[in-house]
């Protein structure tokens, strides 16, 4: 099993330079090659230039520019160079299944904030002074850097990454452990309805709030962005200004993914199985398509996008994408069940007697079947329902 830790780095302002230096000219590489293949596709031979052309030219290169590429470990730089051939693969992937291409773009120094190493002791060193108290982790052209362990590293480490969040440094490492002991079994199944006036409803008619961090934020935010157009561009005031932004934007997230760790781990601890619904929440935040108006050419009909603008904005403070990925994580290192259901119908299915009628639920958190007169909270009986499907899909697995 592979776990990601993320710690804060302590370092001196001369390893701040030289941890900026190294982005810096990680960020030129991957310029460079993203040229050399947009040059060689443009060319009348159309040339393909693939990730091992390039990785082959490396050692040129260091060559060449000792001073700069040559500083730095040339297991990175194949990394580099491997994140690029991603893009160009996801792009490539596009263009087949008929999606918007997004053709890979240059990345500006300041937009390019992470460094990987693919193997731990090949150009880093996770805890490279185990003498020493203080832990540190080992950067080829930076030196010992201090880090910030909060809590113990299990396992044997695989991959390390250095990333740069604002003004601060951080190490990411992939730690591949034994499977741990799977938590003691409750005997307990639980479904849950994610939804907007409450962040989650289960099927034992228990409710979690949405704590709505950005909405919380948005007054700061806005008056930053505001302080942020005002300023001259290059100028140290706009740094300031852009630090303010980036500062309020890490704190709501920061703040969702607390709030995700801390509820998916209670439900992990007290159930053994927890379905949800299965959301397509890229397709669930789409702006509505323009209608165009047939008596004016040019001219089009409203379409409700700022309605819609206002819901994309409540989904996505929400985070059900990031909750739903920890609670699967959470889940798997337990021993516990997670299953995904099919969302349609689930709102509107009474648990009683089976009647679907969307007249069921005259309002967002009532439900009143037509059919039987069953009354209940709309989001619980969702969760009700998901929970049945959920148990089918398992017992029809099984059998």
């Amino acid at each position: 099993m592979i776990r990601a830790y993320k710690f804060l780095l302590r370092p001196t302002v001369g390893q701040q330079q030289a941890l900026a230096e190294m982005l810096r000219d990680h960020c030129s590489l991957y310029n460079g090659a993203l040229q050399e293949r947009g040059d060689a596709w443009r060319h009348v031979s159309g040339t393909t230039v693939r990730y091992g052309d390039q990785s082959a030219q490396l050692k040129e290169i260091r060559a060449f520019d000792p001073e700069r590429q040559g500083r730095w470990s040339f297991s990175s730089q194949q990394a580099t160079l491997r994140r690029l051939d991603k893009a160009f693969a996801a792009f490539f992937r596009r263009v087949k299944s008929g999606e918007k291409p997004g053709y890979p773009r240059f990345r500006g120094v300041n937009r390019f904030d992470t460094v990987d190493f693919p193997k731990d002791g090949d150009g880093c060193r996770w805890d490279s002074t185990p003498h020493d108290p203080v832990t540190r982790v080992r950067f080829q052209g930076v030196g010992h850097v201090k880090v910030n362990r909060h809590r113990p590293v299990v396992g044997t480490v695989k991959t390390v990454s250095v990333k740069r969040e604002g003004k601060r440094w951080y190490v990411v490492l992939t730690a591949e452990q034994a499977r741990s002991e799977p938590l003691p079994a409750t005997g307990s199944v639980v479904g849950i309805d994610m939804g907007i006036a409450n962040f989650l409803a289960d099927s034992d008619g228990g409710f979690v709030p949405n704590p709505r961090h950005g909405r919380k934020a948005a007054a700061k935010l806005e008056a930053a962005q505001q302080a942020l157009s005002r300023c001259k561009r290059g100028s140290k005031r706009r740094r300031k200004a852009v630090e303010a932004v980036a500062r309020l934007h890490r704190k709501v997230r920061r703040q969702r993914l607390d709030h995700a760790h801390k509820t998916a781990l209670g439900l992990v601890r007290a159930h053994d199985l927890i379905a949800h619904e299965d959301l397509r929440i890229r397709n669930m935040v789409k702006a509505p398509a323009p209608k165009p108006d047939p008596d004016r050419p040019g001219s089009f009909l409203p379409n409700g996008a700022a309605a819609k603008a206002g819901l994309n904005r409540s989904i996505n403070d929400a985070g059900w994408g990031v909750f739903l990925t920890i609670l699967h994580a959470k889940a798997e290192s337990a021993g516990r069940e997670v299953i995904a259901v099919d969302p349609r119908n689930t709102s509107r299915t009474c648990p009683a007697c089976g009647h679907v009628s969307a007249e069921s639920r005259p309002t967002q958190d009532t439900f009143h079947c037509t059919g039987c007169a069953h009354q209940a909270h709309a989001d619980t009986v969702g969760a009700v329902n998901v929970l049945r499907a959920g148990l089918a899909r398992r017992n029809a697995r099984k059998g």
